[in-house]
Parts: C-alpha cells; structure tokens; sequence
C-alpha cells in the first residue's frame, strides 16, 4: 500500500476499526498496512483512543502480550443515551400510536435506520462485555433491532420463526404460552442456524408478561446455548406476573389512558 502521511492513516485507521467492532487487531496489521513503525501507530492509536473517548464513539481496549492488539468497543455515553431517549419517548407518548390491547405503534421508529442504529449501539453498549456469539429474536418486528445491535457487536443474527420453513431443513419446535393471551403458541429454529453451546443475546421490541422471549430461553435449552442477556425497546409495566426475571429496557410504558388517548412513557431500566 502507498504509505499515507499521518492525517491520512489517521483517517484510515478510524474507518478501520468503526468498520470491525469488538475485533481484535494486531498492531503488526496497521504497521504492514501503512509501512510504519509500531511505535507510530501506537501514538497514532492513542489519539484515536482520545478522540472515541471524548466523543462518545466507544473505547479501544488494548490486549498486550505476542498475540494482543487493539480492540473497539461501541459505547453510548450516559448523557447522550439519556438525551436520545427522552427524545424517543417524546415520539413514543404521541396520542396517535396507541393501539387496541394497549400496544404502541412503532413501525415508524422501527424503520428509520438512524434512531435504529442509535437503539442498536445502545444494546451493544449494555452487553459488550458479555462475550456475546449470536443475537436472537423473533420474527418480525424484533428483526431491525436485532440487526442493528449485531452490527455494533459484529456478531451473526438467528432468527425464530412461529412457522417452519422448508428453507430451513430441519427445525427444533417448541410449544410456549404466550404471556398475554396465555394462549398456547409454536416458535421453531433450524438445527443449522445456531451452533451449539452458543453465547446468545436475545433482543424483541415489546414485552408484556414476557411468555416470547420465556419461550426463547427454554427454546435455547435446546441447542444447550448460554443466555448471556435480554434486551427490549419497550416493556409494559401493567403486568401482574413477569415471567422473566433478568432483563434490560431501554423505555418502559408506564401508563395507557385509551380512553382519554394518553400515553405515558418513562427511561427503562437501561438507565438504572
């Protein structure tokens, strides 16, 4: 490669590693790559460090040793979660999203990929340092959250299905009652699409009672997977039973007036 002046491998360096999130990276890499001596990259990095830091991007962690490097880690900073999401709620307490049942409209917010890649990073922010594998959810409206938390953790989706499909080969099927309806319900997973013994980060966009994500733990029984975390938008706190105990929330809907059309809307449990 065309060895580059300083503000230039500065650049490429920073692309670098926004582009390969919790990866680690050699310094021989950069020093190859750029035809530098590792004590130049090493200051390089340290203003990289500095300026993440200062920023709120994230932090590069570094792993001494023969085989060590540099590795970046998302992170949200507290202050700017906190100002994102009040903003969210602002949109989320709007009259108009409310839905029979008490549910919320969120299609909008869901497939924006801005406020999605802010939800996404704040995620990875909570788990980053769960050693997370794989990020699991239930089709459909789960999916853009799981991915943008994925991007940020650089890690594969799974996602659940409430059919089989012939495109999945064989499936793992489970029954579950669903926390609302308590009703009985089918939730399956293709044998290939998760390695066992995996470390597995489930991610859904609302939870009431919790029965679909209960459902999604005894589904990774299954696969002998390890839970490392479970992650939602929104949780209704309107429930007399949780049938899940350890979770994180980035907003909770704390009181629906339907008829008066009044939503209420508060942090979650993200920022306790």
């Amino acid at each position: 490669m065309k060895k580059l002046r300083r503000s230039a491998r500065l650049v490429d360096m920073t692309q670098h590693l926004l582009a390969h999130p919790h990866t680690l990276i050699p310094l021989t890499f950069f020093s190859e790559q750029y035809a530098s001596a590792k004590s130049s990259i090493s200051e390089d990095l340290s203003i990289i460090k500095e300026a993440f830091e200062t920023q709120g991007v994230g932090v590069l962690r570094t792993v001494a040793g023969a085989a060590g490097g540099v590795k970046f880690i998302p992170q949200t900073g507290d202050s700017q979660a906190r100002e994102f999401m009040k903003e969210l709620i602002g949109h989320l307490e709007s009259p108009d999203r409310l839905l029979p049942g008490g549910y919320l409209y969120m299609s909008d917010i869901l497939g924006d990929p801005q406020t999605l890649a802010k939800i996404g990073k704040l995620f990875a922010s909570a788990f980053a340092d769960q050693d997370v594998e794989m990020v699991m959810t239930v089709e459909t409206k789960g999916i853009p959250l799981a991915y943008a938390a994925a991007a940020y953790l650089n890690v594969p989706v799974v996602i659940v299905r409430r059919d089989n499909k012939v495109t999945e080969g064989s499936v793992v099927s489970i029954n579950y009652v669903s926390g609302s309806s308590k009703r009985i319900q089918t939730m399956s997973l293709g044998r290939r699409a998760l390695p066992e013994q995996s470390r597995v980060l489930i991610i859904d966009d609302f939870m009431k009672a919790g029965g679909t994500i209960r459902g999604m733990i005894d589904l990774l029984q299954e696969f002998r997977a390890t839970v490392v975390g479970c992650g939602v938008l929104v949780e209704a706190t309107d429930v007399s039973e949780r049938l899940v105990d350890e979770y994180i929330s980035l907003a909770k809907l704390k009181d629906v007036d339907i008829k008066g059309k009044q939503i209420q809307v508060e942090l979650g449990s993200y920022f306790q």
